[in-house]
């Protein structure tokens, strides 16, 4: 399927031609609303679990601001991740998405499941698998704060599974989303539309939506097209209070969803064709938060949400799970030049798989608990001189107790320029996948489980540097080394079945670098790019040379360049380029994309915006190249009304 821009291309270069509405966009935010100091002084919560300036921090974090996310025209959260230089994003199908921080972003039996994702608070992590779907977590864009992406290890703070990144979405105060907004969105693949409404109450405020997208299906390279149409829903509330010292907030959201299933489904076995049809999902979640301040700058916060998710899967299984999640955390004020934060997390999970003849999981129904305690410690050696030490005591189904710590230090030498480096140690625990599935469904079993496997660890050495030349460029450079053991394998039992074991070793090192250059006052230009090689072997006792053929295959290079224009005060440009490396088994060759963006507020609270992704022509992106998409050029127009 091929699409042409022309028509969308020519009403943008119309636009421009339109006379502005200069006293309305006087009224509202300019469109670059944060300057580059500005950026410095974000307040960012996921390294340290309260807030410091993102100058401060110690830890390569890049954060996606909602101007960034606006001026992008992502469609979705996972669109909205691309703008990460630190993220491999990547797309299989429609709904089937592969992203992971600094490589392990999948491989032939061991999914994308060392990123740790977090939508307020809320860990949206599957523990069937210890990875995500990322067709399930979506939030309204219009109503993002911002999103904190940290590449590398975060498990002292967040738990297990939090080993090469931390995704953690914000979204705005209850306060500054009050009256109406509506979004419709017509693309050449698919629509969306959207709608939220605020209002006050005593003592706070509080805000309603409801979206709604489809997107079309999808082709393979040749042009035959592939059944991953997809459609769904969601609609949400948000409160927040506020008396005196306390915080109160409550989030709760509901959605469901169908999507096509693209041959061979999701267990490649014989016969497994037989019965496919489209993947049936919902679910629905609360968060309760509370937080009270205390004098002199601490704090004290509780935490508990519940979150039901339901995913049907044809032919092969249905899993049903439900959440309860339990946090307490005391954040201490300075004592002396110590500033501890400490909490403790219970976790527990009700999960039901229906099986099928192709796969099982064994025991269908588990009931399965986490316990941890953390404490973490910040201490000013001097003005300019910080380190920070911490560890987490985490307890698992699987494997029990793991020991998670971290030490770093952070040198500011001038008010523009610091240094930092870390050392941690991080694991992945085991999953239902891990241990309880076998293939096929039924005795005599060829995958066996794994009731034998270890954590997948990971200790890390992380150096940066952040940086600012007065108020024109900001910059951020992480060199890492990350030493793996292990992982998992396939092994075969001497009794001819294959379990799962832990038998590879390896390593990854890497650069991360990315900065952004006010060139004039409209006009901001920011760049980022990754290096990264990696090495694994297999130990004594396994031959799973299939693992060890396809870890590690990720982009040795990715790079993007973005540029952001307030052409006056009412019409704004953003074009961007993006350079993915080539991938190893599954064979996908390196691509560049072409984004770009057109805004215009042609009336009071009126948005118009003509969007075009791929627009140098559609690639490959993920997996085997008999069913893997062929990312399409596509274009779409938006119309946002805002009162």
């Amino acid at each position: 399927m091929t699409h042409t821009p022309g028509l969308p291309l020519f009403m943008a270069a119309l636009m421009l031609t339109l006379p502005a509405h200069a006293e309305e966009a006087a009224r509202r935010a300019e469109f670059a609303d944060l300057s580059i100091e500005e950026l410095a002084n974000i307040d960012v919560t996921s390294v340290s679990r309260r807030p410091e300036r993102l100058q401060d921090a110690p830890a390569s974090v890049y954060v996606i601001t909602a101007d960034d996310i606006r001026r992008s025209g992502a469609r979705n959260l996972v669109e909205a991740l691309n703008l990460a230089p630190n993220l491999q994003v990547a797309r299989g199908s429609n709904a089937n998405y592969f992203i992971s921080a600094r490589g392990m972003n999948g491989t032939s039996n061991s999914p994308a499941n060392k990123l740790l994702v977090m939508i307020d608070g809320r860990s949206v992590y599957s523990p069937l698998f210890s990875g995500m779907f990322w067709d399930e977590p979506d939030v309204m864009l219009e109503d993002v704060e911002r999103i904190e992406v940290i590449s590398g290890p975060g498990g002292t703070l967040w738990g297990v599974n939090a080993v090469n990144g931390v995704i953690n979405v914000t979204t705005r105060h209850a306060r500054d989303t009050q009256g109406d907004l509506l979004v419709l969105r017509a693309d050449v693949d698919g629509a969306q539309a959207a709608f939220r409404h605020g209002g006050a109450m005593d003592s706070g405020h509080w805000r309603a939506y409801g979206k709604v997208f489809g997107l079309g299906h999808s082709e393979l390279a040749s042009g035959r097209a592939i059944d991953d149409d997809w459609t769904q829903g969601q609609v949400g509330w948000r409160g927040d209070w506020e008396r005196g010292a306390e915080r109160f907030s409550v989030n709760a959201n509901a959605w469901r969803g169908r999507e096509g299933q693209p041959a061979p489904g999701v267990i490649a076995a014989p016969g497994a064709g037989t019965g496919l049809d489209d993947i049936r999902l919902h679910g629905a979640n609360v968060t309760a938060r509370w937080e009270h301040v205390l004098d002199g700058g601490g704090s004290v916060t509780a935490q508990a949400y519940y979150d039901y998710r339901y995913r049907k899967v044809p032919p092969t299984f249905t899993d049903a799970v439900g959440i309860l999640d339990l946090q307490l955390q005391h954040a201490l004020p300075a004592h002396g030049r110590h500033s501890i934060v400490w909490g403790g997390e219970y976790r527990t999970s009700r999960d039901r798989v229906d099986n099928s003849r192709f796969v099982a999981f064994l025991p269908a129904r588990d009931t399965q608990t986490w316990a941890s305690l953390f404490a973490q410690d910040e201490v000013a050696l001097r003005d300019d001189l910080r380190a920070t030490a911490g560890v987490r005591w985490e307890r698992n189904p699987y494997t029990g107790t793991e020991f998670l710590p971290n030490v770093r230090l952070s040198w500011r030498a001038t008010p523009m320029h610091a240094f930092w480096a870390a050392v941690s140690r991080t694991v992945r625990a085991p999953s239902r996948l891990d241990v309880d599935a076998y293939v096929p469904g039924a005795p005599p079993y060829l995958l066996a489980g794994g009731r034998g496997v270890r954590t997948e660890t990971a200790r890390v050495l992380e150096l940066g540097y952040r940086g600012q030349a007065g108020q024109i460029v900001s910059y951020s450079v992480t060199a890492f080394r990350n030493l793996y053991d292990h992982l998992r394998t396939q092994d075969v039992t001497p009794a001819g079945q294959i379990v799962f074991g832990n038998l590879m070793a390896g390593q990854a090192r890497g650069l991360e670098a990315w900065g952004n250059v006010q060139m004039t006052q409209a006009w901001r230009v920011s760049a980022g790019a990754t290096l990264l090689h990696e090495e694994f072997a297999l130990k004594p006792g396994s031959r799973d040379q299939g693992s060890l053929m396809t870890t590690g295959r990720d982009p040795a290079c990715t790079a993007q360049l973005r540029s952001s224009h307030a052409i006056d005060a009412a019409r704004e440009l953003e074009l961007a380029v993006r350079r993915n490396g080539a991938l190893g088994l599954p064979n996908v060759p390196a691509y560049w994309a072409v984004d770009a963006r057109f805004g215009w507020r042609f009336a009071p609270g009126m948005e118009l915006s003509v969007i075009g992704t791929n627009l140098n022509g559609g690639h490959a992106e993920y997996g085997v190249a008999s069913v893997r998409t062929e990312v399409p050029r596509t274009v779409g127009v938006k119309f946002t009304w805002e009162r």
